[in-house]
């Protein structure tokens, strides 16, 4: 007779979504040359947004990838910024630099997509634009380029006609 085994039926996990999509924009190795030799860190910068209107993006270091990864993230949830999105657009042109890094985010027609390269990409994604064309004109350092990209969204203003008129 073989012996039946009974094991507890296990309850399959159900995970919540995350408040906040995340991205590696970029990951390095940093040393520090000290007495005793180099000392190994990385660096990872990171950008998180809910594709609501909410944007943030930090850079950590840690020991390992994943600290850094962490730090950043964490980091990242303290410097959220809200973004004026109009029908899925930005409202009007805006040129930003950042230290050596120029920018420049045009509203695209609906159905355009998002027409932009480099580091500028997944801060416009999370941010939930759906239809934007943007263009790195200076550095290429993808840090400072994320950097600018995060001030242009900070000074989008919704048009004139569009504001509530307060009579006083």
């Amino acid at each position: 007779m073989a012996r039946e085994r009974r094991y507890k039926k296990r309850e399959p996990k159900i995970r919540e979504k995350p408040e906040f999509e995340q991205k590696l924009v970029e990951i390095a190795r940093v040393t520090r040359v000290t007495g005793g030799g180099k000392r190994l860190r990385f660096r990872a910068c990171m950008v998180i947004g809910d594709r609501k209107g909410r944007v943030g993006t930090a850079v950590a270091k840690g020991p390992d990838v994943a600290v850094a990864v962490q730090k950043a993230i964490a980091r990242a949830k303290k410097r959220l910024i809200k973004v004026t999105i109009v029908n899925d657009t930005v409202p009007h042109e805006v040129r930003q630099k950042f230290k050596a890094a120029r920018i420049l985010i045009k509203p695209a027609s609906q159905g355009k997509g998002i027409i932009a390269g480099g580091a500028m990409r997944p801060v416009l994604e999370l941010a939930g634009i759906q239809n934007v064309t943007a263009k790195i004109l200076g550095s290429k350092n993808k840090i400072n380029n994320v950097r600018a990209t995060i001030n242009a969204l900070k000074k989008l203003k919704l048009p004139v006609s569009s504001r509530l008129k307060i009579k006083g």
